[in-house]
């Protein structure tokens, strides 16, 4: 398939935020052309760092939602699996909830995790994501690309498979769209030199840029496509 042939893509993530670090000048990019950008996020954040009120989990998904407007998300979806806790979910209800998901949305690309990133919860959702896309005959989903996510991919090591891109994609338009998505995060992000920061935001948006040519970029592992 090519880009003219998109008209809905998705994007599954386990945390909030991710799918802005990884996919957001993508999402941005595609949305302002008229593609269909659903997303999903599939665990809920906070609570992997000590008891976390439904007040600001609350909050945390009010963040989700300004972030997708500010990036032109469509439909945004959210589930309650344990952060950082979702090897203790049996994976079939992983893979459930990513179906039930993927029967409203019908994107014909999805964006998901790299099998190499060192979060727990980042490797279950790309093995899931792989499950509730396997190719069986009518499946809808024609493309599968995985990203990066600034202190996740990176800090793996020698024993997970290495991120090395065969897909990029040229964000020098919406770079500023993706910084100010990531703004909502304000209580998720770090000040700089944190992987998570703005500044490595930009950064690695940057560096990927330079190495295909253009001002900025996000780059992706393409795992299927189907021509």
């Amino acid at each position: 398939m090519t880009d003219k042939d998109i008209s809905r893509i998705a994007v599954i993530v386990a945390h909030p935020d991710d799918e802005v670090l990884g996919f957001g000048g993508t999402i941005a990019r595609y949305a302002a052309a008229g593609v269909t950008v659903s997303v999903l996020i599939l665990a809920t954040g906070l609570t992997s760092r000590g008891a976390a009120s439904q007040d600001q989990i609350d909050l945390l998904q009010a963040s989700s939602r300004e972030a997708a407007q500010k990036l032109g998300v469509a439909r945004l979806s959210f589930s309650d699996f344990p952060d950082n806790r979702m090897d203790s979910v049996p994976l079939l209800d992983v893979v459930q909830r990513i179906e039930a998901f993927l029967a409203e949305a019908e994107p014909q690309r999805v964006y998901t995790h790299h099998a190499g990133d060192l979060n727990i919860d980042h490797r279950i959702t790309h093995q899931a994501v792989l499950a509730a896309c396997r190719p069986l005959p009518g499946q809808g989903v024609r493309e599968l690309l995985a990203g990066e996510i600034n202190s996740a991919t990176e800090w793996s090591g020698p024993a997970f498979s290495a991120f090395s891109p065969t897909e990029y994609v040229d964000i020098s338009a919406v770079l500023d769209a993706k910084l100010a998505a990531l703004s909502a995060y304000e209580s998720e992000m770090r000040p700089w030199p944190h992987s998570r920061s703005i500044e490595a935001v930009r950064a690695l948006a940057l560096l990927r840029g330079s190495q295909v040519g253009v001002s900025a970029a996000e780059a992706f592992v393409t795992l299927r496509r189907l021509v």
